[in-house]
């Protein structure tokens, strides 16, 4: 194996797929990085089981070959080194792998590519092509509300439906849910319905801001994994298995109050709030009092510890319906808050003990829903 590259690009590709190395594993050789050449590229592959990331990065192949070397003590090498080209080498039968670059040279040990977890081909299950940036929303807007401990393995995940021409993300944990709506290009010929973890997602939404052309999501014939398809970069995630609950039985059909307020005097008002919030159980209580006349209606968030001090900000806001109170937990109230892009935003409630629902006004694609915090009014 002979081939020669830039530091930066063999640097970035190794970031890239350093988020799928395993960090603890029964199976040492998942703390490796897959050097190979594939077509007149090198390949990099990473997999930690759940994940498998691989990248490829323009390369001169003089001698194809692969290894697997350490990915810490590689990345930390490449990054260290100055931005001119590194050469890689192996000899035959040797496990040896040889990096020169400019005046620095070194020698690392690695595995054979052999025994690399193979990574998975994914197809035979349907295919549909997403728009990078609409597709980067739509996660941002949905991953806030997966379960992080796994207590309840499909609340970790995000249930991924796909019919006609809708494809719908949603991620609940008991406490809030995010359901958002896309518009398919192209109608899909089947319902289907798989639950992706949220960890994947998260990993390919940090690639998705570089993207410009379609991303394609390919799933196998038994529905266990999902393949996304960017440019240069594919990731491979296993799906959960499990049913995941009927999220539209915790969105109410009506309301009693609806109040609409500037998102970004809503977020700033939150955070203000939290820093008081933080001794006080995390809650922020909220009331919205409709407008008299001609004046307009307002909303007051506040939050009080008990033998520290409390705070009250107030913001103008369209109301309408009975006057409305209701507390949050502050930090599921301002994840919400932060991926939405400015405008205006609706907090609809049915009483202080019933679940409150955020919609983005103008947007029927994006809904969050919070269960309330219970506090002496």
């Amino acid at each position: 194996m002979k081939i020669s590259c830039l530091q930066e690009h063999l640097a970035k590709g190794l970031g890239i797929v350093g988020r799928a190395v395993a960090l603890r594993s029964t199976l040492p050789i998942t703390a490796n990085v897959l050097l190979s050449s594939d077509g007149g590229r090198l390949k990099l592959s990473a997999t930690n089981l759940e994940i498998a990331l691989s990248c490829w990065i323009g390369a001169e192949v003089e001698t194809e070959g692969a290894i697997t070397v350490p990915a810490r003590l590689l990345t930390d090498f490449v990054n260290s080194l100055p931005s001119e080209q590194i050469e890689m080498s192996l000899a035959q039968r040797s496990r040896q792998l040889k990096l020169v670059c400019a005046r620095n040279q070194a020698n690392i040990g690695g595995m054979d590519a052999d025994d690399f977890p193979p990574i998975p081909t994914v197809e035979d299950g349907g295919s549909l092509e997403l728009d990078p940036e609409t597709l980067h929303t739509a996660i941002s807007q949905v991953i806030i509300a997966a379960a992080t401990d796994d207590s309840r393995p499909v609340l970790t995940g995000v249930d991924v439906v796909m019919e006609g021409d809708k494809l719908t993300l949603a991620a609940a944990d008991g406490f809030r849910l995010s359901v958002r709506h896309l518009k398919l290009a192209k109608a899909v010929p089947e319902r289907v319905e798989v639950i992706i973890p949220a960890r994947a997602l998260a990993e390919l939404n940090r690639l998705l801001p570089e993207e410009t052309e379609p991303v394609e999501m390919t799933f196998n014939a038994t529905r266990t994994q999902a393949l996304f398809k960017l440019k240069n970069i594919e990731l491979v995630a296993q799906l959960l298995q499990g049913t995941f609950p009927n999220f539209s039985q915790l969105i109410p059909d009506s309301h009693e109050s609806r109040a609409v307020v500037d998102v970004s005097e809503f977020l700033r008002e939150t955070r203000i709030a939290s820093i008081f919030a933080r001794d006080g159980s995390g809650i922020i209580r909220i009331q919205c009092i409709a407008g008299e006349e001609l004046a307009p209606g307002k909303m007051t968030i506040s939050a009080r510890a008990e033998e520290i001090g409390d705070n009250m900000g107030e913001i103008d806001a369209a109301v309408e319906g009975d006057a409305a109170k209701i507390a949050f937990n502050s930090k599921y109230l301002q994840d919400f808050l932060q991926v939405l892009d400015g405008g205006r935003v609706a907090l609809e409630t049915n009483g202080p003990s019933k679940q409150g629902v955020l919609r983005p006004v103008g947007d029927d694609s994006y809904i969050h829903v919070v269960m309330p915090m219970f506090v002496q009014w």
